[in-house]
């Protein structure tokens, strides 16, 4: 590999909510964290080499988003990098797809309708939809150990009432990492078009998918009554700039997104660093993310590997996408607080608990890191469950 991920990287010390801010979620900070979903890997030199060049540059004033340089980058990124053609008409800025999500529950339902979300679900979009007066609907989806089994009654059941006005997608999935299939997405589409459901498709995993798994855009199959919401953050480890983005086909609603952005929130300006840093990323950072994948796709094998050898009791199969290892702890039969007071407090060791996204059978570990930091997390892991 051109680029060492390998190396470790101090972050103590750089305000990193994984790493600074560990007691927050933990109770202590003499812990090594495997939380957060960003990664311990330097963003890719093309990025660090816009960046500084950026910062030379002497005023960082307001900045523009709406130019052919930054939608051009996307436009290519879908047709180079997942074989869809997308319109740059469809593109806007959002400051992050939490506010692409909540923004649009708001525009297309009204309060006590229904969102209806795949659970277990990343621990934010509860917040967003109850605190935006929706009622959670949640349809079960099982862990890659169980196939990733959709409760399709359950889901047809919901679709079909009145009040439920969205469907919440996240593709590929957190935290399971599933990648919804072409056929289960035309099934999904099908279903919420004869029932008038909006679907908002949260795809901001969808560069991480391994082996023969194929990511599919909800663009692909309609335009109808659909947005997707992504970003370069997840990839390219830059949530720190500040920056999304939405595909949106509907001119209209496009539109009133914009209003959302602008003259409701007074967004019109983007940061710049995260403009900067999205377009070098996207125009010129191939290479980094076929490297990153591989790594990731090893430093899940050594997960599974290490569980089969040292923890039986566990049951993990490498996901189809993401770098989020969902691991199945239901035969350790003990409560999601007893076994975190284990990993914490015997093993150090910050894994979140499968509870935080609605399944306390599991634990939700990040292994985007370099692999001694990941060998060293396993080995606390066995530490905390065996004693």
């Amino acid at each position: 590999m051109k680029i060492d991920f390998d190396k470790v990287i101090d972050r103590h010390h750089t305000f990193s909510t994984q790493w600074d801010y560990i007691s927050d979620r933990f109770g202590r900070e003499d812990i090594l964290p495997f939380s957060i979903s960003d990664t311990d890997f330097p963003v890719p030199e093309e990025v660090q080499a816009a960046l500084t060049k950026r910062m030379a540059h002497p005023i960082y004033g307001y900045t523009r988003w709406n130019h052919a340089e930054y939608k051009d980058s996307i436009v290519n990124w879908f047709k180079n990098r997942h074989q869809t053609k997308i319109a740059a008409d469809w593109i806007s800025y959002s400051p992050s797809v939490g506010f692409s999500i909540a923004s649009f529950i708001r525009m297309k339902s009204e309060e006590n309708d229904g969102v209806i979300v795949f659970a277990p679900m990343y621990d934010a979009f509860y917040n967003i939809i109850q605190s935006n007066h929706r009622r959670l609907l949640p349809v079960k989806l099982t862990g890659a150990d169980q196939n990733y089994q959709i409760d399709w009654d359950t889901l047809r059941l919901l679709l079909e009432e009145e009040h439920n006005k969205i469907l919440l997608l996240t593709n590929p999935h957190n935290p399971t990492g599933k990648v919804f299939s072409k056929k289960e997405l035309q099934k999904i589409v099908q279903l919420c078009q004869q029932n008038h459901v909006f679907i908002i498709s949260d795809d901001i995993h969808s560069d991480i998918v391994y082996g023969t798994n194929s990511y599919t855009p909800i663009t692909e199959l309609t335009h109808k009554d659909i947005v997707l919401c992504s970003s370069a953050s997840k990839t390219f480890n830059i949530p720190g700039l500040v920056g999304s983005y939405l595909l949106c086909p509907d001119d209209d609603l496009l539109v009133q997104f914009l209003h959302e952005l602008k003259q409701k929130n007074a967004l019109s300006s983007a940061s710049i660093f995260g403009i900067t840093a999205q377009i070098a990323a996207y125009n010129q950072s191939v290479t980094y993310v076929d490297e990153l994948k591989a790594y990731l796709a090893q430093n899940m094998q050594l997960v599974q590997d290490f569980i089969a050898k040292n923890i039986p009791e566990l049951i993990f199969v490498k996901p189809e996408a993401t770098y989020l290892a969902w691991i199945n702890v239901s035969k350790l039969n003990l409560t999601s607080a007893k076994l975190q007071d284990k990993l914490v407090n015997t093993g150090r060791v910050g894994i979140m608990a499968g509870a935080t996204y609605g399944d306390s059978h599991y634990i939700r570990m990040n292994i985007a890191c370099p692999r001694k930091k990941l060998e060293d997390g396993l080995n606390r892991l066995a530490l905390a469950i065996h004693a």
